[in-house]
């Protein structure tokens, strides 16, 4: 690739940015790192109506959580800011004078209630209304008018918008990286607001000249702007600018795969669709992964899969492998389903590769019980029960044991392990164990097993009420790691506990 790199992730500050657009902010970064580019991150912020308080600070920390380092953002600028259209909209009307100076568009004077009177004529005749090259000459705009009008009502204060104005009888010739070429009949177009009757540009003028002025090579957006494309192509035409490459990303489908992804449907499958949690202006709180247990780098790992095959058998990849084995013609044009048992799968193994002691650490916060317990202990516990884990949230239901005697045995468990000859065994097993003066996983393993063999009985005999008595049921890691992490005293406390039910 010749060009150099520069891609952007332009969200807009209206509330919590959903796990959507986390993964086109991530294929923007994957992007730019294999090229050697600069990932930059620009507010969309021209809707105030819109606007969110707090949104654009969600948005930075969710990136950052994701570990995609901005390389330019509205906190750490470079030398094509500002970074926030709001403060960049001093630009936009020069180039939208711009486009009326070179014919491409036009003043439109339409009141909002003489184009809905026009869109009801329409549907009454069963059309559809179109603000285009068929009927703008019949409409009140600068078309139509004289200048000497047009200055009349721009004097007198008169609300305007700025349309551009779409040819007619021509094809447009699109290029996609993803859809390959697109081609588009200019009739169908409608002559879309360039700029707004309160100042402000909208996303089509601000998005084109911002990109144009930051340089941005390669635009790698959702497929929800496909659509804009036709209208993106000729504003750079217009203008006389390069275009950039573009390419549209999949959508993320429901777990059904059919209908784009929303909350509603996390909500209602028990999963989040926010990289953070996010408390709404209404004190309404949405779910995030963060603090659902999962880690940044399992839900980056997952995020790839979602519309991008590397075209081998691995999955598990780290930053580093996504950058050098990320391309753009490797993303799928169909609609990516997402799959909340794959993204457990992927914690799963993470959970694998995590730190014990910093497991440790957020296990005891997590968990009261655990205030006064210490921390080298809770992190030993830790390595023998994280392998069942997908989150630390199961940690306690997995571990209790370690910590605090079993209450009671369950059913199913007893009648399946205690039967007529239990009692005396255990009583056999806790003389046996009292013997025992280093009580070390090994020399309990080997004194046991040995006793067990000397005695010819299965060792379910005594395995199986054995771990009953050390956990309240047929579950838990090695017995032997049990009775050596709670000690001798314990282990016999609980194993007479047993004894005393049988």
């Amino acid at each position: 690739m010749t060009k150099n790199v520069r891609v952007r992730f332009a969200p807009s500050p209206t509330g919590p940015l959903h796990i959507g657009g986390v993964r086109t902010a991530l294929f923007n970064y994957l992007f730019a790192k294999k090229h050697g580019g600069t990932f930059i991150l620009r507010i969309e912020d021209t809707d105030q109506k819109r606007f969110v308080e707090g949104a654009e600070d969600y948005i930075t920390k969710a990136l950052n959580w994701c570990h995609m380092v901005i390389d330019e953002g509205p906190k750490n600028p470079g030398n094509y800011g500002p970074y926030k259209q709001s403060e960049r909209k001093h630009l936009y009307r020069q180039y939208a004078d711009q486009l009326i100076e070179s014919g491409n568009a036009y003043y439109a004077f339409d009141t909002a209630d003489a184009l809905d009177a026009h869109r009801k004529d329409h549907e009454e005749k069963g059309k559809t209304f179109i603000y285009n090259w068929h009927n703008r000459e019949k409409l009140e705009n600068s078309l139509t008018l004289s200048p000497e009008e047009v200055a009349a009502k721009m004097e007198a204060g008169e609300d305007y918008v700025i349309r551009f104005k779409s040819p007619e009888n021509q094809t447009l010739h699109l290029k996609d990286i993803i859809r390959g070429d697109i081609n588009i009949d200019t009739n169908i177009l409608d002559d879309k607001v360039l700029f707004k009757s309160d100042g402000m540009p909208t996303y089509h003028l601000a998005n084109i000249v911002d990109d144009h002025l930051m340089e941005i090579s390669h635009v790698i957006r959702g497929e929800e702007w496909l659509p804009s494309l036709a209208l993106h192509y000729q504003l750079y035409d217009a203008f006389g600018w390069e275009k950039p490459e573009f390419a549209h990303l999949p959508l993320l489908l429901k777990p059904t795969g059919k209908g784009k992804l929303s909350k509603r449907d996390g909500d209602k499958l028990g999963f989040p669709v926010f990289p953070l949690e996010y408390t709404a202006p209404d004190g309404t709180v949405s779910r995030g992964y963060k603090e659902d247990g999962y880690f940044s780098e399992a839900v980056t790992n997952f995020l790839a899969f979602l519309g991008w095959n590397p075209g081998t058998e691995q999955e598990i990849f780290t930053i580093e492998e996504l950058i050098a084995a990320f391309d753009l013609n490797k993303v799928n044009k169909a609609g990516a389903r997402f799959d909340p048992d794959k993204t457990k799968w992927f914690n799963h193994h993470y959970m694998q590769e995590q730190n014990n002691y910093e497991l440790a650490e957020t296990f005891k916060a997590l968990c009261p019980e655990l205030k006064d317990i210490d921390i080298n202990y809770i992190e030993l516990v830790v390595d023998l029960i994280k392998e069942r884990a997908t989150f630390v949230n199961e940690f306690w239901g997995l571990s209790h044991f370690f910590f605090v005697t079993p209450e009671q045995f369950d059913d199913k468990a007893f009648k399946k392990a205690v039967k007529e000859d239990t009692k005396p065994l255990l009583q056999e097993l806790v003389t046996l164990l009292e013997g025992i003066s280093e009580f070390e996983k090994e020399t309990i393993q080997t004194t046991v097993k040995t006793w067990i063999g000397s005695k010819d009985i299965g060792f379910g005999k005594v395995m199986m009420p054995l771990r009953l008595a050390l956990v309240g049921e047929l579950a838990g890691p090695d017995v032997f790691d049990i009775m050596f992490m709670i000690g001798q005293t314990e282990t016999i406390k609980r194993i007479k506990k047993l004894i005393e039910a049988c």
